[in-house]
């Protein structure tokens, strides 16, 4: 087995064990990421009757945003590669009554689609966790039809999301976990715009456009960040849960005293995504 595919096997327990999170989060990530969705939607321009490929969607929200641009008589397909997300999104389009979604089970890296067979790509920070960027872009460019589009976001370096590289810094300095990587998939993997850049470039991109969007994660207290830490983070998820509890109560205590938070009371940390289109 070689180390992408044991990469790729690891992921995808991670994205099914945090599919409850999400689930329990739609509401909440549809609000605190709407400038982002907005941006994304607004530099992919869909025409109504547009056929969309939402990738590495989640529990689908800006695949739903999308849907509701290209009206009855386009469709969007909400796909992602963990079943339990897939679950969540197709459970909530029913309810929303979305009969212009279909979801699907997908691989970004190795789309089961046909050639040119979409108008546009979404992918919200999707491509910098995947083990290969460069390829899921590659299939993305395939998937698209000679005019289409993509839009996607991921997010921008340390320094402009304390919220991941807070954690990170604190696991390293305890000796939980080496030191990044780079190049290595991660939350901030993609944050440097050469490299995005020049990614989507090779894959056939032409007039890729970067732009930053601003906004704020909202937490009613430490609790209610520790808790988005581990339901819902992803890696930084994984690597929580396998401390003990006196580790974890350190990592806590530390993490507290670095933001300057702690209790109940509610506070927001800033984030920033690059949305890259082409």
């Amino acid at each position: 087995m070689t180390e992408e595919t044991d990469f790729k096997r690891a992921s995808h327990g991670v994205w099914e064990a945090m599919a409850s999170g999400w689930d329990a989060r739609h509401a909440y990530f549809e609000a605190v990421a709407r400038p982002l969705t907005e941006r994304m939607l607004e530099r992919l321009d869909p025409a109504p009757g547009a056929t969309i490929l939402d990738l590495a969607a989640g529990t689908g929200v800006v695949g739903f945003a999308a849907a509701e641009l290209v009206g009855d008589g386009g469709r969007v397909v909400v796909s992602d590669f963990a079943e339990g997300m897939v679950a969540s999104a197709e459970r909530r389009a029913n309810e929303l009554g979305l009969g212009n979604v279909e979801c699907r089970v997908l691989d970004a890296e190795q789309l089961d689609l046909p050639d040119g067979s979409f108008d546009g790509v979404i992918c919200r920070w999707g491509y910098m966790l995947m083990a290969e960027p460069g390829t899921a872009l590659k299939e993305t460019r395939r998937v698209l039809r000679a005019r289409g589009r993509v839009s996607s976001a991921v997010f921008a370096g340390p320094e402009e999301n304390q919220w991941a590289a807070a954690p990170m810094s604190v696991l390293h300095r305890a000796g939980h976990i080496p030191a990044p990587q780079p190049g290595a998939p991660g939350i901030l993997a993609l944050g440097d715009r050469e490299r995005v850049e020049g990614l989507f470039e090779g894959a056939g991109f032409t007039g890729v456009q970067i732009e930053a969007v601003d906004f704020d994660l909202r937490f009613e207290g430490m609790e209610d960040y520790w808790g988005f830490l581990t339901d819902v983070a992803g890696a930084i998820a994984m690597l929580l849960q396998r401390l003990d509890e006196d580790q974890k109560a350190r990592v806590y205590d530390e993490l507290a005293a670095e933001r300057g938070v702690g209790g109940e009371q509610p506070f927001e940390l800033p984030a920033k995504s690059l949305v890259v289109s082409a």
